[in-house]
């Protein structure tokens, strides 16, 4: 197997170092991007390369790890699907719902496989959270509450909200994802930010009648670390998770930078039992690769990391931006499952 990266900034070395991990260093044979660049330093034999046709029209790749900023999504997911590869795609699926049907359209018409790369799902403390769920030590959940905070992007493209779709499509909507799939079908979003660079504060109302609630805050003051944290309530019991790492791709703080009951950290109180957990795993994106590769060896559709719970997190990604920006509550009309 032969892999292609689309796309040579921080997400794309980010991609290359999972690949690596798997073993995969020495088969990343093409790095796209509209300019040379320096060799990545987990894909050594990698050609860096200007024209993406060039890449879709090689028979030898088969499989692309897009990590474009968000516009070019669906036109190089499309092209991709269509060129008969197996497609990779990096957060969130498009900027819009429509382009977010067509490469889900793409996806079943070419045949292959399509994943779209929301990590959070293949953190350890999330997959714990997701197995309590389903082993049901905290019964049906009725309220979810996330937070994630981190410092301004530096990335100027990330500042861009034509671009990037602002903090609610491009950072929320691993909270938004994590919520939908806990709480089920979302019917209405309500969002609220005070100040242009405050926190936003949304709560999604579900059709089971839970509720979930997302902080976001992406100008975190000098000195706080990334931030990522979920809580469930449910009729059984309480589960939560709360990572403090430097950064959503490096290793957790230590004990000298953040108070212990901050640290990388799972519990779960029910009836039956009450346990905390100190969580050590800092390989998701491995993780995540190892999961899509077999994926495509069962020629199977990703059913850890739907294509539909993308599109799901993104109409509220949507919502949330639309409520911010009228002030009113947002009905949805989902028309996919989480």
């Amino acid at each position: 197997m032969t892999i292609a990266i689309i796309g040579p900034g921080y997400m794309g070395r980010t991609h290359a170092e999972a690949w690596s991990n798997l073993g995969y260093a020495d088969r990343i044979t093409y790095v796209v991007g509209r300019s040379e660049r320096a060799p990545f330093e987990h894909a050594p034999a990698a050609r860096f390369v200007t024209d993406l046709d060039e890449v879709l029209l090689d028979q030898e790749v088969d499989v692309v790890s897009i990590c474009t900023p968000t516009p070019s999504h669906a036109d190089i997911a499309i092209r991709a699907l269509g060129a008969g590869k197996h497609v990779l795609l990096e957060k969130p699926i498009a900027l819009t719902v429509d382009d977010a049907l067509a490469i889900r359209a793409a996806a079943r018409q070419s045949g292959r496989v399509l994943m779209v790369a929301h990590v959070v799902r293949f953190f350890a403390g999330y997959e714990l959270l997701r197995h309590a769920w389903e082993d049901d030590r905290v019964g049906r959940v009725v309220s979810a509450r996330a937070i994630r905070m981190l410092a301004s992007p530096e990335t100027a493209w990330l500042l861009d909200e034509s671009q990037s779709g602002g903090a609610p499509v491009d950072v929320s909507i691993h909270d938004f994802d994590q919520v939908n799939l806990f709480l089920g079908t979302p019917i209405a979003v309500t969002a609220t930010r005070l100040d242009p660079d405050g926190p936003i504060e949304t709560t999604i109302e579900y059709r089971d009648g839970g509720i979930g609630q997302v902080l976001t805050y992406t100008s975190a003051p000098a000195g706080v670390p990334f931030t990522s944290a979920l809580e469930l309530i449910g009729t059984r019991g309480v589960a939560s998770y709360r990572l403090a790492a430097i950064s959503a791709t490096e290793a957790s703080v230590t004990e000298a930078d953040v108070a212990p009951s901050d640290l990388n950290t799972y519990r779960l109180v029910n009836a039956d039992e009450s346990i905390a957990i100190a969580v050590t795993d800092n390989q998701p994106y491995t993780r995540q690769i190892e999961y899509f590769l077999s994926c495509i060896a069962a020629n199977s559709e990703p059913l850890f990391s739907p294509t539909d719970a993308a599109i799901a997190a993104l109409e509220v990604s949507l919502a949330t931006r639309e409520s911010l920006a009228s002030g009113t509550r947002i009905e949805l009309r989902t028309s996919v499952g989480a």
